[in-house]
Protein backbone atom coordinates (compact mmCIF):
# COMPACT_ATOMS: atom_id res chain seq x y z
CA UNK A 1 0.00 0.00 0.00
CA UNK A 2 1.35 3.41 -0.94
CA UNK A 3 1.77 6.28 1.48
CA UNK A 4 -1.02 8.84 1.21
CA UNK A 5 0.02 12.50 1.21
CA UNK A 6 -1.23 12.95 4.77
CA UNK A 7 0.43 9.76 5.99
CA UNK A 8 3.61 10.77 4.23
CA UNK A 9 3.56 14.16 5.91
CA UNK A 10 3.17 12.53 9.31
CA UNK A 11 5.96 10.11 8.45
CA UNK A 12 8.26 12.98 7.53
CA UNK A 13 7.53 14.64 10.84
CA UNK A 14 8.36 11.40 12.66
CA UNK A 15 11.49 10.99 10.59
CA UNK A 16 13.04 14.15 11.93
CA UNK A 17 13.87 15.17 15.46
CA UNK A 18 10.79 17.26 15.72
CA UNK A 19 7.31 17.11 17.18
CA UNK A 20 3.82 17.13 15.73
CA UNK A 21 2.61 16.36 12.24
CA UNK A 22 3.34 19.39 10.10
CA UNK A 23 2.65 18.70 6.42
CA UNK A 24 4.68 21.66 5.21
CA UNK A 25 8.09 20.77 6.50
CA UNK A 26 10.46 17.88 7.15
CA UNK A 27 12.53 20.07 9.43
CA UNK A 28 11.68 21.64 12.81
CA UNK A 29 9.96 25.00 12.80
CA UNK A 30 12.46 27.72 13.70
CA UNK A 31 10.10 30.74 13.67
CA UNK A 32 12.85 32.64 11.91
CA UNK A 33 15.39 31.92 14.66
CA UNK A 34 18.58 31.19 12.72
CA UNK A 35 20.26 29.99 15.90
CA UNK A 36 17.81 27.07 16.26
CA UNK A 37 19.48 23.66 15.78
CA UNK A 38 19.18 22.07 12.34
CA UNK A 39 16.84 19.16 11.94
CA UNK A 40 18.20 15.66 12.23
CA UNK A 41 16.45 13.22 9.96
CA UNK A 42 16.12 9.55 10.77
CA UNK A 43 15.33 8.81 7.14
CA UNK A 44 17.73 6.13 5.84
CA UNK A 45 18.21 4.05 2.71
CA UNK A 46 19.72 4.05 -0.76
CA UNK A 47 18.09 5.49 -3.88
CA UNK A 48 19.42 4.58 -7.32
CA UNK A 49 18.89 6.97 -10.23
CA UNK A 50 20.21 6.44 -13.77
CA UNK A 51 19.41 7.62 -17.27
CA UNK A 52 19.69 10.84 -19.21
CA UNK A 53 22.90 12.83 -18.89
CA UNK A 54 20.75 15.83 -19.83
CA UNK A 55 18.55 15.36 -16.74
CA UNK A 56 21.52 14.42 -14.55
CA UNK A 57 22.38 18.05 -13.60
CA UNK A 58 18.84 18.49 -12.25
CA UNK A 59 18.96 15.21 -10.30
CA UNK A 60 22.41 16.04 -8.92
CA UNK A 61 21.26 19.47 -7.74
CA UNK A 62 18.10 18.00 -6.18
CA UNK A 63 20.23 15.34 -4.49
CA UNK A 64 22.53 17.97 -2.98
CA UNK A 65 19.60 19.81 -1.44
CA UNK A 66 17.89 16.65 -0.22
CA UNK A 67 20.87 15.16 1.59
CA UNK A 68 21.31 18.41 3.52
CA UNK A 69 17.99 17.58 5.17
CA UNK A 70 18.37 13.80 5.11
CA UNK A 71 22.11 13.05 5.34
CA UNK A 72 21.61 9.34 6.02
CA UNK A 73 20.01 8.70 2.64
CA UNK A 74 22.52 7.60 0.01
CA UNK A 75 21.47 8.76 -3.47
CA UNK A 76 23.43 7.44 -6.45
CA UNK A 77 22.86 9.47 -9.62
CA UNK A 78 24.33 8.15 -12.89
CA UNK A 79 23.99 9.52 -16.40
CA UNK A 80 24.38 6.55 -18.73
CA UNK A 81 21.82 7.78 -21.24
CA UNK A 82 18.04 7.56 -21.43
CA UNK A 83 17.96 4.20 -23.22
CA UNK A 84 20.49 2.60 -20.88
CA UNK A 85 18.65 4.10 -17.93
CA UNK A 86 15.34 2.56 -19.02
CA UNK A 87 17.04 -0.84 -19.40
CA UNK A 88 18.30 -0.67 -15.81
CA UNK A 89 14.84 0.54 -14.77
CA UNK A 90 12.84 -2.31 -16.27
CA UNK A 91 15.48 -4.78 -15.06
CA UNK A 92 14.71 -3.46 -11.54
CA UNK A 93 18.23 -2.11 -11.06
CA UNK A 94 17.14 1.46 -10.32
CA UNK A 95 14.36 3.27 -8.48
CA UNK A 96 14.14 6.30 -10.77
CA UNK A 97 14.90 6.67 -14.48
CA UNK A 98 15.93 10.11 -15.76
CA UNK A 99 14.75 10.62 -19.35
CA UNK A 100 15.24 13.30 -21.99
CA UNK A 101 12.40 11.82 -24.04
CA UNK A 102 9.22 9.89 -23.20
CA UNK A 103 9.42 6.15 -22.74
CA UNK A 104 9.30 4.17 -26.00
CA UNK A 105 6.81 1.44 -26.82
CA UNK A 106 9.39 -1.37 -26.51
CA UNK A 107 10.62 -0.05 -23.17
CA UNK A 108 7.03 0.20 -21.94
CA UNK A 109 6.41 -3.42 -22.98
CA UNK A 110 9.58 -4.55 -21.17
CA UNK A 111 8.33 -2.83 -18.03
CA UNK A 112 5.03 -4.71 -18.28
CA UNK A 113 6.75 -8.05 -18.91
CA UNK A 114 8.94 -7.51 -15.82
CA UNK A 115 6.04 -6.30 -13.65
CA UNK A 116 7.57 -2.85 -13.33
CA UNK A 117 4.91 -0.19 -12.94
CA UNK A 118 5.81 3.49 -12.79
CA UNK A 119 4.61 7.06 -12.37
CA UNK A 120 5.63 9.33 -15.27
CA UNK A 121 6.59 12.84 -14.12
CA UNK A 122 7.68 15.72 -16.40
CA UNK A 123 10.14 17.98 -14.57
CA UNK A 124 11.46 20.67 -16.98
CA UNK A 125 11.82 21.89 -20.55
CA UNK A 126 15.07 21.66 -22.47
CA UNK A 127 16.22 23.16 -25.75
CA UNK A 128 18.41 20.72 -27.66
CA UNK A 129 21.23 23.05 -28.62
CA UNK A 130 23.31 22.89 -31.80
CA UNK A 131 26.75 24.39 -31.14
CA UNK A 132 29.83 25.34 -33.17
CA UNK A 133 33.29 26.58 -32.35
CA UNK A 134 33.43 30.36 -31.62
CA UNK A 135 35.95 30.73 -34.47
CA UNK A 136 33.31 29.51 -36.87
CA UNK A 137 32.37 32.83 -38.51
CA UNK A 138 30.25 31.44 -41.36
CA UNK A 139 27.29 29.68 -39.72
CA UNK A 140 24.81 32.14 -38.22
CA UNK A 141 21.67 30.02 -38.48
CA UNK A 142 20.59 26.61 -39.78
CA UNK A 143 17.35 25.31 -41.20
CA UNK A 144 15.99 21.84 -40.49
CA UNK A 145 16.69 20.87 -44.12
CA UNK A 146 20.33 21.96 -43.78
CA UNK A 147 20.63 19.90 -40.59
CA UNK A 148 19.15 16.89 -42.40
CA UNK A 149 21.73 17.26 -45.17
CA UNK A 150 24.51 17.25 -42.58
CA UNK A 151 23.31 14.60 -40.14
CA UNK A 152 21.02 12.09 -41.87
CA UNK A 153 22.20 8.98 -43.69
CA UNK A 154 25.60 7.81 -44.86
CA UNK A 155 25.20 10.01 -47.94
CA UNK A 156 25.18 13.12 -45.76
CA UNK A 157 27.36 16.00 -46.97
CA UNK A 158 31.00 15.87 -45.95
CA UNK A 159 32.21 19.48 -46.25
CA UNK A 160 30.82 22.78 -45.00
CA UNK A 161 30.86 23.99 -48.59
CA UNK A 162 28.42 21.21 -49.49
CA UNK A 163 25.85 22.89 -47.25
CA UNK A 164 26.50 26.37 -48.61
CA UNK A 165 29.03 27.09 -51.39
CA UNK A 166 30.14 30.25 -49.59
CA UNK A 167 31.27 28.23 -46.59
CA UNK A 168 34.79 26.67 -46.22
CA UNK A 169 35.72 23.60 -48.19
CA UNK A 170 36.61 21.81 -44.98
CA UNK A 171 35.33 18.53 -43.54
CA UNK A 172 32.50 18.78 -41.01
CA UNK A 173 33.56 17.18 -37.74
CA UNK A 174 30.46 16.07 -35.81
CA UNK A 175 30.22 15.40 -32.06
CA UNK A 176 27.04 13.63 -30.97
CA UNK A 177 25.65 11.98 -27.84
CA UNK A 178 25.82 8.18 -27.97
CA UNK A 179 23.04 6.04 -29.40
CA UNK A 180 21.85 5.16 -25.87
CA UNK A 181 21.12 8.82 -25.23
CA UNK A 182 17.64 10.30 -25.30
CA UNK A 183 19.19 13.39 -26.86
CA UNK A 184 20.43 11.27 -29.80
CA UNK A 185 16.95 9.71 -30.07
CA UNK A 186 15.21 13.06 -30.02
CA UNK A 187 17.56 14.56 -32.62
CA UNK A 188 17.05 11.49 -34.80
CA UNK A 189 13.28 11.68 -34.37
CA UNK A 190 13.13 15.34 -35.38
CA UNK A 191 15.32 14.96 -38.45
CA UNK A 192 14.57 11.50 -39.75
CA UNK A 193 11.38 10.07 -38.24
CA UNK A 194 9.31 10.54 -41.40
CA UNK A 195 11.99 9.26 -43.77
CA UNK A 196 12.82 6.33 -41.42
CA UNK A 197 16.50 6.89 -42.13
CA UNK A 198 19.36 6.67 -39.63
CA UNK A 199 21.78 9.37 -38.60
CA UNK A 200 25.16 9.22 -40.35
CA UNK A 201 27.52 6.61 -38.96
CA UNK A 202 30.79 8.57 -38.92
CA UNK A 203 30.01 10.93 -36.04
CA UNK A 204 32.13 11.12 -32.89
CA UNK A 205 29.76 9.56 -30.34
CA UNK A 206 30.07 9.85 -26.59
CA UNK A 207 27.65 9.62 -23.66
CA UNK A 208 29.69 12.21 -21.76
CA UNK A 209 28.51 15.69 -22.77
CA UNK A 210 31.71 17.24 -21.42
CA UNK A 211 33.70 15.32 -24.02
CA UNK A 212 31.39 16.63 -26.72
CA UNK A 213 31.94 20.16 -25.44
CA UNK A 214 35.71 19.68 -25.62
CA UNK A 215 35.49 18.17 -29.12
CA UNK A 216 33.68 21.22 -30.51
CA UNK A 217 35.62 23.82 -28.53
CA UNK A 218 38.94 22.38 -29.77
CA UNK A 219 38.01 22.23 -33.48
CA UNK A 220 37.12 25.23 -35.66
CA UNK A 221 35.29 23.00 -38.15
CA UNK A 222 33.26 20.99 -35.60
CA UNK A 223 29.57 20.99 -34.80
CA UNK A 224 27.72 19.16 -32.03
CA UNK A 225 24.50 19.04 -30.03
CA UNK A 226 23.35 18.44 -26.44
CA UNK A 227 21.03 19.88 -23.81
CA UNK A 228 21.01 23.65 -23.30
CA UNK A 229 22.40 23.33 -19.75
CA UNK A 230 25.76 22.11 -21.08
CA UNK A 231 25.84 25.03 -23.49
CA UNK A 232 25.07 27.49 -20.68
CA UNK A 233 27.90 25.99 -18.62
CA UNK A 234 30.35 26.34 -21.51
CA UNK A 235 29.12 29.36 -23.48
CA UNK A 236 32.54 31.01 -23.14
CA UNK A 237 34.00 28.36 -25.48
CA UNK A 238 31.01 27.49 -27.68
CA UNK A 239 28.49 29.32 -29.82
CA UNK A 240 24.84 28.27 -30.13
CA UNK A 241 23.50 28.31 -33.69
CA UNK A 242 20.08 29.89 -34.21
CA UNK A 243 17.57 27.43 -35.65
CA UNK A 244 14.95 28.44 -38.19
CA UNK A 245 11.45 27.57 -36.96
CA UNK A 246 9.74 25.85 -39.94
CA UNK A 247 6.38 27.45 -39.10
CA UNK A 248 7.33 31.13 -39.09
CA UNK A 249 10.71 30.78 -40.88
CA UNK A 250 12.39 32.87 -38.20
CA UNK A 251 15.67 31.85 -36.56
CA UNK A 252 15.70 31.59 -32.76
CA UNK A 253 18.34 31.07 -30.12
CA UNK A 254 17.69 28.48 -27.34
CA UNK A 255 16.80 31.10 -24.73
CA UNK A 256 14.47 30.49 -21.81
CA UNK A 257 11.65 32.45 -23.42
CA UNK A 258 12.05 30.79 -26.81
CA UNK A 259 12.12 27.28 -25.30
CA UNK A 260 9.12 27.85 -23.02
CA UNK A 261 7.08 29.37 -25.85
CA UNK A 262 8.17 26.64 -28.30
CA UNK A 263 9.46 29.30 -30.71
CA UNK A 264 12.74 27.38 -30.52
CA UNK A 265 11.21 24.65 -32.66
CA UNK A 266 11.51 21.83 -33.40
CA UNK A 267 14.16 21.34 -30.69
CA UNK A 268 12.29 22.32 -27.51
CA UNK A 269 11.43 19.21 -25.50
CA UNK A 270 10.22 18.09 -22.05
CA UNK A 271 12.40 16.19 -19.57
CA UNK A 272 11.09 13.46 -17.25
CA UNK A 273 11.70 11.22 -14.30
CA UNK A 274 10.04 7.77 -14.13
CA UNK A 275 9.52 6.34 -10.63
CA UNK A 276 9.10 2.64 -9.89
CA UNK A 277 5.93 2.24 -7.79
CA UNK A 278 7.46 -0.58 -5.75
CA UNK A 279 10.23 1.83 -4.78
CA UNK A 280 7.58 4.36 -3.75
CA UNK A 281 6.65 1.98 -0.93
CA UNK A 282 9.98 2.95 0.64
CA UNK A 283 9.71 6.17 2.61
CA UNK A 284 13.07 7.54 1.49
CA UNK A 285 12.07 7.25 -2.17
CA UNK A 286 8.67 8.86 -1.73
CA UNK A 287 10.07 11.71 0.36
CA UNK A 288 12.78 12.23 -2.27
CA UNK A 289 10.32 12.29 -5.17
CA UNK A 290 8.06 14.72 -3.29
CA UNK A 291 11.12 16.90 -2.70
CA UNK A 292 12.09 16.57 -6.37
CA UNK A 293 8.75 17.85 -7.62
CA UNK A 294 8.61 20.67 -5.08
CA UNK A 295 12.06 21.96 -5.97
CA UNK A 296 12.56 21.16 -9.65
CA UNK A 297 11.12 24.46 -11.02
CA UNK A 298 13.74 26.53 -9.19
CA UNK A 299 16.55 24.00 -9.53
CA UNK A 300 15.93 23.49 -13.25
CA UNK A 301 16.35 27.20 -13.87
CA UNK A 302 19.53 27.31 -11.82
CA UNK A 303 21.16 24.54 -13.87
CA UNK A 304 20.12 26.07 -17.19
CA UNK A 305 16.77 24.51 -18.08
CA UNK A 306 13.28 25.97 -18.23
CA UNK A 307 10.58 25.49 -15.64
CA UNK A 308 7.31 23.85 -16.68
CA UNK A 309 3.95 25.65 -16.44
CA UNK A 310 2.44 25.50 -12.96
CA UNK A 311 -0.54 23.56 -14.30
CA UNK A 312 1.76 20.79 -15.57
CA UNK A 313 3.60 20.59 -12.24
CA UNK A 314 0.27 20.48 -10.39
CA UNK A 315 -0.85 17.64 -12.66
CA UNK A 316 2.40 15.78 -12.00
CA UNK A 317 1.94 16.18 -8.25
CA UNK A 318 -1.67 14.96 -8.49
CA UNK A 319 -0.56 11.89 -10.45
CA UNK A 320 2.11 11.15 -7.85
CA UNK A 321 -0.33 11.57 -4.96
CA UNK A 322 -2.79 9.22 -6.66
CA UNK A 323 -0.01 6.87 -7.86
CA UNK A 324 -1.37 6.96 -11.41
CA UNK A 325 0.75 4.48 -13.33
CA UNK A 326 1.59 4.25 -17.02
CA UNK A 327 2.56 6.57 -19.84
CA UNK A 328 0.82 9.37 -21.71
CA UNK A 329 3.12 9.04 -24.73
CA UNK A 330 2.37 5.53 -26.05
CA UNK A 331 -1.20 4.77 -27.15
CA UNK A 332 -3.19 1.55 -26.69
CA UNK A 333 -1.93 0.29 -30.06
CA UNK A 334 1.68 0.75 -28.98
CA UNK A 335 2.32 3.80 -31.17
CA UNK A 336 4.24 6.77 -29.80
CA UNK A 337 2.30 10.00 -29.43
CA UNK A 338 3.91 13.26 -30.49
CA UNK A 339 2.92 16.84 -29.79
CA UNK A 340 3.11 19.49 -27.12
CA UNK A 341 3.52 18.32 -23.54
CA UNK A 342 0.51 20.33 -22.39
CA UNK A 343 -1.67 18.56 -24.97
CA UNK A 344 -0.43 15.03 -24.25
CA UNK A 345 0.00 15.02 -20.47
CA UNK A 346 -3.71 14.54 -19.71
CA UNK A 347 -5.70 11.73 -18.08
CA UNK A 348 -7.37 10.73 -21.35
CA UNK A 349 -3.97 9.70 -22.76
CA UNK A 350 -2.77 7.68 -19.77
CA UNK A 351 -2.19 4.02 -20.73
CA UNK A 352 -1.56 1.87 -17.63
Amino acid sequence: MKFTSFALSCWIALAVVSTGCDKSSSTPETDGDSSAPAAESNLVGTIKVDGSSTVQPISNAIREGFIQEHPNVDIIVSGNGTGNGFKSFYDKGTDISDASRPIKSGEFENCKENDVTFVELPVAYDGLTIVVNPQNDWVKELTVDQLKSMFVGDEAVKNWSDVDPSWPEEAIQIYSPGTGSGTYDYFHEVLAKKSKEELRGDMNLNEDDNILVKGVSDNKFAIGFFGVAYYEENKDKLRAVSIVNPKDETAYQPTTDNIASNRYAPFSRPLFIYVNTDSLNRAEVQVFVEYFLANTPEVSQKVGYVRLPEAVMAKAQANLDAVKTGTHFVDEAGESRSGALTDLFIDENLVP
